[in-house]
């Protein structure tokens, strides 16, 4: 009996960037980088770039399992830096008022 589980293809986030790269900065089109970097699925690098464009570097990332919760620990740490900065910021300039 064959087996009919599908097999999926896990591709290193430095392919996934090199394909962004080629089309963004190179114009390469979808079907050239798909031959060029030998990927299977002829809609893959179309749907890294709909990601891309949404997510940014993010979207590239292999977020199933728990990888999810440390991209959302990492986007929540980034913003706590930027509050920091501006409260900082803020104080500055209170301390100069008074």
């Amino acid at each position: 009996m064959e087996d009919k589980r599908k097999k999926y293809m896990n591709y290193p986030e430095t392919l996934k960037r090199e394909a962004i790269r080629l089309h963004l900065e190179e114009k390469w089109t979808y079907k050239r980088i798909t031959e060029h970097l030998g990927i299977q699925d002829r809609d893959r690098v179309k749907k890294w770039m709909r990601k891309y464009r949404r997510l940014g570097e993010f979207g590239l990332l292999d977020r199933r399992g728990r990888r999810e919760t440390y991209i959302d620990q990492e986007r929540h740490v980034q913003k706590l830096k930027r509050e920091n900065e501006i409260l900082k910021k803020c104080l500055e300039i209170w301390m100069q008022e008074v």
